[in-house]
């Protein structure tokens, strides 16, 4: 299993679409809601050229963009 960090926000649909795809298993990842975390909007907004494109999924260090959900259900189970 990977060390898998998912940086969301209410509302957005690319978001639910990535959580109803992991079921169960995304419970094995850290969230972070960037309307409620200063420092995760930041950050997203880093790693996305100043966008705070959500979802933004880090996987073992290396930051995704709006990832298939297959990639990261892969991370979440090994």
């Amino acid at each position: 299993m990977s060390d898998v960090t998912i940086y969301w926000r209410p509302g957005c649909p690319f978001c639910t679409r990535l959580e109803r795809a992991l079921g169960a298993d995304g419970t094995r990842a850290t969230r972070h809601n960037i309307w409620e975390d200063d420092e995760a909007r930041e950050f997203v907004a880093m790693v996305n050229d100043g966008n705070e494109v959500v979802p933004t999924v880090v996987i073992d260090g290396r930051p995704h963009t709006n990832p298939d959900p297959a990639l990261v259900k892969k991370a979440l189970v090994g």
